[in-house]
Order: C-alpha cells, then sequence, then structure tokens
C-alpha cells in the first residue's frame, strides 16, 4: 500500500505536502478529542454525578437510621384501646369510608378500604407508624377505575 502512495507523494508539490500533512495531523487531533478526550470527560461527569447521589443516599440512610434509634429508644406508645377499634376510629377521622376491620389476634389487625386516594392513605398509614408504633405487616392494593386504591392493609402492635 506504501509503495502505491510513494508516487502519488511525489507528484504533489511541496506546499500541497504540507497542507496534506497538517490535514492529517488535524484529522488525528480530531479523531483523539472524539474517541478518547471527550469520552473520559463524559465518564467522569457521570463518576461524580453517581458519587454526589450515593452522598445523597448516605446522608438520608443516616437520617433515617437515627429516626429509626430515636423510635426504638422512645419505644411503641400504647393503644387506649383494642388494635381494630383504634384502626377504624383513625381511619373514620381521617375521612376513610372503611369497608371492615377483622382482629387478627390481640396485637394484629386487617383493615380494608375499597375506595380510598393513594395520597392520603400512605400517609395515613406513616402516621399510624410513627404516631401510634403500628407496623405496617401486609399490604395489598389494587387500582380502581377512578384512580383510586382499593387496599387491605394489615397492621400489628410494635413490640415494647
Amino acid at each position: 500500500m506504501i509503495e502505491r502512495l510513494k508516487p502519488w507523494w511525489s507528484q504533489r508539490s511541496p506546499r500541497e505536502r504540507v497542507m496534506l500533512l497538517v490535514m492529517a495531523a488535524l484529522l488525528i487531533v480530531t479523531l483523539g478529542w472524539l474517541l478518547f478526550v471527550r469520552p473520559m470527560g463524559d465518564a467522569l461527569a457521570d463518576a461524580r454525578a453517581r458519587h454526589d447521589r450515593a452522598v445523597v443516599a448516605r446522608g438520608e440512610a443516616g437520617e433515617q437510621a437515627a429516626a429509626i434509634a430515636a423510635l426504638e429508644k422512645r419505644g411503641a406508645p400504647r393503644l387506649p384501646e383494642p388494635i381494630n377499634s383504634w384502626l377504624e376510629k383513625k381511619a373514620g377521622e381521617a375521612g376513610f369510608a372503611v369497608a371492615r376491620v377483622d382482629p387478627v389476634g390481640a396485637d394484629k389487625a386487617t383493615v380494608v378500604i375499597n375506595v380510598v386516594r393513594p395520597q392520603a392513605f400512605f400517609g395515613w398509614v406513616s402516621d399510624r407508624e410513627t404516631r401510634d408504633g403500628l407496623i405496617v405487616d401486609a399490604l395489598k392494593a389494587s387500582t380502581n377505575n377512578d384512580a383510586t386504591l382499593a387496599v387491605e392493609a394489615t397492621f400489628r402492635v410494635r413490640p415494647q
């Protein structure tokens, strides 16, 4: 291949040879930039973004661990009445139309609500966990046709 290019190269004037060498150098620099420098820069930016997300996640996990430790330290509050009547009362206060509340032993109960907005329900569940010391043991949710949920949630009292 080089033998075929030698006559072609020798037919070029010195000015053309310089221009071809400059063009080849610019082509090499451009390809080097596109094939090595830019991908490395993108990889570095991605690594920095992943690191930032990991730092934030670690901070959030630390906050959650501290919150859990505080909950464990203060212990679970005592419910003033059996869990099934307590859940029915709290669901009624939240405005939920409770289909039924079934006791499953002394420290467990299942709440069935046929129509509930997801945001309201999961906020209520969070309140039961933090304020009343209840733990969600099981949760089944299915969507209704009107962007609401039908839920069946089993709560249990957190051990002291």
